[in-house]
């Protein structure tokens, strides 16, 4: 009966304003969908072109893909571990992992600090203006780079890898930490300020709060990409973990099924830091 009520009360809006009866009209060529368009219309071209005048060097095509194919079948499908042992390997994970740990906890304390500061309801504009451009100059430099321009003072191993992923986190998290912080009402601000609280007693008894859960999330998400940097500044700058031993595998032992059981075991820990971070982050909801 409620059904057939709203029914007939839609039909006598409709007769009693016509206007509402006209159809809506969808441009379907707007100025965006053309650039859009237009732009990948001009990659795929691209594409096509640079297959079709690749200098192949008399390489059949066909045999490569073949080859690639029986590569990756012997690397994922016949795995071993010829150079060092299963607790070797074992070892540098951890190694890497340890790694991770101390570029993410060493940038979430900075970050922590310079994301009250960049917040522009914590500061003035202009302090979070700085601060946030200094941030995306460095994000806007890959991690390998700060690494390598810290390893000319500190040379490659793992002390310049610490200090490069440092250097790196800190830019991503203090964009993460102050767009949380940003979010908070400025209703509570201003009433724990009305009450007379100073900035610190602010930070600690309502933005830290409010945005714990925010803070932690981001943090084991950059924790996760570390890992991942981690094993490939281990290959790039001799930071020592598992992926120097990805290195030598592929470059020196040139061994393939060994590189397939080191992809095994850094997809493991992928895996299982993925279950933790989500076990964890449902512990923080119940407990909020």
């Amino acid at each position: 009966m409620e059904a057939n009520e709203q029914i007939t009360s839609a039909k006598q809006l409709l007769k009693s304003h016509p206007h509402l009866q006209k159809k809506i009209k969808i441009k379907t060529l707007t100025k965006s969908s053309v650039v859009i368009r237009s732009t990948l219309m001009i990659l795929v071209f691209l594409t096509v072109y640079a297959f079709f005048s690749f200098d192949y060097k008399q390489l059949d095509v066909g045999e490569a893909i073949l080859s690639t194919f029986a590569n990756l079948k012997a690397m994922f499908l016949e795995p071993h571990l010829e150079h060092f042992t299963f607790t070797h390997a074992l070892y540098q994970v951890f190694v890497t992992l340890g790694l991770a740990f101390l570029t993410t906890l060493f940038g979430a304390i900075i970050a922590v600090f310079l994301g009250l500061l960049a917040a522009e309801n914590l500061t003035n504009k202009r302090v979070s203006t700085v601060i946030k451009g200094f941030v995306a100059f460095i994000r806007a430099v890959p991690t390998v780079l700060w690494v390598l321009i810290f390893a000319v003072a500190a040379g490659l191993g793992s002390v310049a890898a610490v200090i490069g992923m440092t250097f790196h986190s800190v830019s991503y998290l203090v964009k993460a930490y102050s767009e949380s912080f940003e979010e908070l009402d400025n209703g509570v601000i201003e009433a724990l300020q009305a009450s007379g609280a100073n900035w610190w007693q602010i930070i600690f008894q309502a933005v830290i709060p409010s945005s714990l859960t925010y803070i932690i999330s981001w943090t084991f998400l950059r924790f996760e990409i570390n890992f991942a940097v981690a094993i490939a500044m281990g290959a790039a700058a001799g930071a020592g973990g598992i992926g120097f031993d990805m290195f030598m595998a592929s470059s020196f032992y040139l061994d393939i099924r060994e590189i397939g059981a080191i992809t095994y075991f850094v997809l493991a820990i992928a895996i299982l830091l993925e279950l933790v971070a989500i076990r964890f982050k449902k512990k923080l909801k119940v407990n909020g």
